[in-house]
């Protein structure tokens, strides 16, 4: 099986929280759209100032998906 990786963008100021839930609804969007095999998505809030928002994606759908919504980071993503 390929590697999962996981794509995260980073939120910080007060609405970070609500920025980050929200951006989820973006990349749910995009996985229907595009309709990529894996739809794990979500957001966490590590703090008052800081949330962040992520989708995981195969190895061979990382590098199209990356340069299309820009991540902020990656990092293999483990169950």
């Amino acid at each position: 099986m390929s590697r999962q990786i996981k794509l995260i963008w980073d939120f910080r100021g007060p609405a970070a929280a609500k920025t980050a839930e929200h951006h989820e609804i973006h990349l749910k969007e995009f996985i229907a759209i595009e309709k990529l095999p894996l739809n794990i998505t979500g957001h966490e809030v590590l703090n008052d100032m800081y949330a962040i928002a992520y989708m995981v994606v195969t190895d061979a759908e990382m590098i199209p998906v990356r340069d299309a919504l820009k991540p902020h980071r990656g990092e293999l993503y483990e169950e």
